[in-house]
């Protein structure tokens, strides 16, 4: 990392943890100490298509070159369930030395998918850009967030921001569609574009609720004032189980370092990149990232002992030869987080613990 970027997520770490900057002695009294570690993993065949009816026996989860255990495992919009319970070990152990009867399969071409039903239990934040690269389809825009709203059944909560040179909340984390949607419906366009600054906060508010969440920022590319580099906006998304989808339109493609960017930032931390050429792409590309959401497995594990308080490479892999030509997305890793605790505080000679979730 440069002197330059060194400097820069200085700041991103006094956004996120509300302090100024770190002295020797301030770091002190940080110890990081992880819980449990949360994966949102898509499975996907050749084609593209999604691979459903996956058993937790059918994934191994490496940290730094360690081997974990799955302690939690959920496919879709269905709970998550323990599987590390004594009572289901007997279970466990059937799953893992029989055979399926029939191989892993996506849906029937005939049975409609239930795309109201896609991220149930999920906590959804929308950042819309506004600013004055927004001019052109701006109205086009807001019909497919608020469309992209209400079809949101079952998600928990959603979030609505905007952005141009500042973050606007327009609407906070509300079970109420319509408030959201009004939200949508009040936004005006600005002038400059801060969308990393803006992005930051929105996924420093997303951390710092429970359960699943997403981030889905619609774009149009360029971003002219956030002094946050792009890569600490990633890396905290990662660290925090964040996965960010982002739609941009046909003009973000003619930004050569935008578009390399999204793409990054998307894939690092599980999500996706989409590029629309008009309003009817866009919408399909809000249908898609329902759709995926829907199809995502939930892996969580505690991580055995690890001497490493930086960066920890996390790696997903598909068990068996009969899955090998499968294809697997979700974050490539996280950093611990740290946690302040009061020095010398009484009865209170420990940290407390932290988590990635």
């Amino acid at each position: 990392m440069s002197k330059q970027y060194s400097r820069i997520f200085g700041l991103v770490l006094a956004l996120v943890y509300g302090s100024g900057t770190w002295s020797n002695a301030q770091q002190a009294q940080f110890q990081v100490s992880v819980d449990l570690v949360q994966l949102n993993v898509a499975v996907t065949d050749n084609k593209g298509n999604y691979v459903t009816g996956l058993k937790p026996s059918d994934f191994q989860i490496v940290e730094d070159n360690i081997t974990e255990k799955i302690a939690f495992f959920g496919e879709g919009n269905e709970p998550a369930r323990n599987v590390l319970d004594p009572t289901q070990e007997a279970d466990k152990t059937l799953n893992a030395n029989a055979s399926y009867p029939t191989p892993p399969t996506t849906p029937p071409a005939d049975q409609p998918d239930s795309l109201t039903a896609a991220i149930a239990g999920a906590n959804v934040f929308i950042l819309f850009d506004t600013s004055n690269y927004m001019y052109r389809g701006f109205v086009f825009a807001q019909d497919a967030i608020a469309e992209f709203v209400r079809s949101l059944e079952k998600a928990d909560k959603i979030a609505f921001y905007s952005y141009s040179r500042d973050l606007s909340r327009a609407a906070s984390l509300t079970g109420d569609r319509s408030e959201v949607v009004r939200g949508v419906r009040t936004t005006v366009a600005g002038d400059d574009a801060a969308l990393y600054n803006s992005l930051l906060l929105t996924v420093k508010d997303a951390a710092g609720c429970t359960g699943r969440k997403v981030v889905v920022v619609f774009s149009n590319g360029p971003d002219n004032t956030s002094v946050v580099p792009p890569e600490d906006v990633a890396e905290l998304a990662q660290s925090a189980g964040i996965p960010i989808y982002m739609i941009s339109t046909r003009e973000a493609r003619l930004e050569p370092v935008s578009t390399a960017v999204f793409e990054r930032m998307t894939a690092a931390t599980g999500g996706k990149a989409y590029f629309s050429k008009n309003w009817r792409d866009e919408r399909k590309a809000f249908a898609s990232i329902r759709d995926d959401l829907g199809h995502l497995y939930s892996l969580s594990y505690y991580p055995k002992a690890n001497t490493n308080h930086g960066w920890r490479t996390v790696t997903v892999k598909l068990v068996g030869d009969r899955l090998k030509n499968y294809h697997v997305r979700t974050r490539n890793g996280y950093r611990p987080q740290p946690n302040r605790f009061a020095a010398g505080s009484v009865g209170d000679s420990s940290p407390t613990l932290g988590s990635s979730n």
